[in-house]
């Protein structure tokens, strides 16, 4: 057996990046268009060294914020001089040292070392983890809805729900306008069953802005009437009452998808056995890793659910090439006139694009070592605006 690499070294590097026509509240939440040069966005790049010179590289993308960076700063220190290999160890650990928080910090770390031990095994991690699902229907996840010429009726998402049909996406997802206005909803709901037929699964998130849980039932009720695969975090109750979904279950026909804002593998499972949700939803950025996320889909597939992989990256391609009980990949997120907003960070090619997909409307899984992505550090090192280093 070959010796385990210790963990020597822990770099995080805060760097900057803007997308064309590109605007964020606040600090990036609610993303919609507006024409110009964009709002610049703040993440960070991680890499793990070893004392046998193995190195674990991953840059987050949704989660790669300055909260989650914090609790990566917070752990580092931990897992100095430590067995790189132990990553059911560290899950263990770090749930407890966060469990005062949300635990958003786990993700991007256990990531890392999953990277790291592909590496150290000339393997890519869908390997590891009993991958051999290589391509991964897509579906077209759309930015929210703005007032700037963009995605800014109903007739608009229409128009690009067909436009991803005819590009060979099998299904769409919309999201709406965040003012919660449930009539605008209800009619972009009806709009674009219409624009493309019975022949594409169609699926709606509101993110939790409808301001009451009548008007989630009134919105659902559409969903019914279109014939929607999901319904997914439709009100205030930010997606987590398992009382206020469960009642509004009663009351639908359309599947409904929560926990996308439920933290953690036990939570999750109380959902589940509550029977507040159809689906399950997973992301290993969120759920502490590739580790907890396994754990989570295996944990649904026990209640005979499906779980369904939150947003986009070359973690989750791994993840969902493993995982039977899971449908879509979900490319998160696209527009008819800007680009995702994912850091561009990649040196091979790799892309997560509105144009990512091939003629039937799948992704592939990488296939090198590690997360099997080549990172581009000189672009990184271009747009880094500060850094910080842990040594053991």
């Amino acid at each position: 057996m070959a010796k385990q690499p210790i963990i020597e070294r822990i770099e995080l590097t805060v760097f900057q990046y803007a997308v064309q026509n590109l605007r964020g509240r606040g600090f990036g939440y609610d993303m919609s268009y507006e024409k110009g040069p964009g709002t610049p966005f703040t993440k960070f790049a991680l890499r793990i060294f070893t004392d046998q010179g193995v190195t674990g590289e991953y840059v987050p993308g949704w989660v790669g914020n300055a909260i989650s960076m914090a609790q990566v700063e917070y752990l580092s220190g931990y897992l100095l001089g430590q067995p790189a290999l132990e990553r059911e160890r560290f899950y263990s650990d770090m749930n407890r040292a966060l469990r005062q928080w949300d635990r958003m910090g786990v993700g991007p770390l256990d990531i890392c070392l999953w990277d790291l031990a592909g590496k150290f095994h000339n393997a890519p991690v869908h390997q590891l983890i009993g991958g051999y699902r290589m391509k991964l229907p897509a579906y077209a996840s759309t930015y929210h809805g703005d007032r700037n010429g963009g995605l800014d009726s109903s007739e608009a998402f229409a128009a690009f729900a067909r436009r991803c049909q005819d590009m060979g996406y099998p299904a769409f997802k919309i999201h709406g306008w965040v003012d919660g206005n449930v009539e605008e909803e209800i009619k972009t709901v009806l709009a674009v069953r219409r624009a493309v037929g019975d022949k594409m699964d169609l699926m709606l998130d509101p993110a939790c802005t409808m301001k009451t849980w009548a008007d989630a039932l009134k919105l659902g009720r559409a969903c019914d009437e279109a014939h929607y695969l999901w319904y997914e975090d439709a009100y205030r109750d930010k997606g987590i009452s398992i009382h206020g979904q469960r009642r509004l279950k009663e009351f639908l026909k359309t599947p409904i998808l929560i926990t996308e804002h439920t933290r953690g593998l036990e939570h999750i499972v109380d959902v589940i056995a509550a029977e507040a949700t159809d689906f399950v939803r997973v992301d290993p950025e969120y759920d502490c890793g590739i580790t907890g996320a396994l754990k989570i889909a295996s944990a649904a597939e026990g209640f005979g659910l499906d779980c369904e992989v939150h947003a986009c990256g070359p973690a989750h391609r791994h993840l969902m090439s493993a995982l039977r009980n899971s449908n879509y990949y979900e490319l998160a997120l696209v527009h008819p006139d800007m680009a995702n907003a994912v850091p561009p960070v990649y040196a091979d090619g790799y892309a997560d694009q509105l144009d990512s997909i091939d003629k039937n409307g799948c992704v592939d899984v990488p296939t090198g070592p590690g997360l099997g992505v080549t990172y581009d550090w000189k672009k990184i090192d271009k747009w880094t605006v500060g850094k910080k280093e842990f040594k053991r």
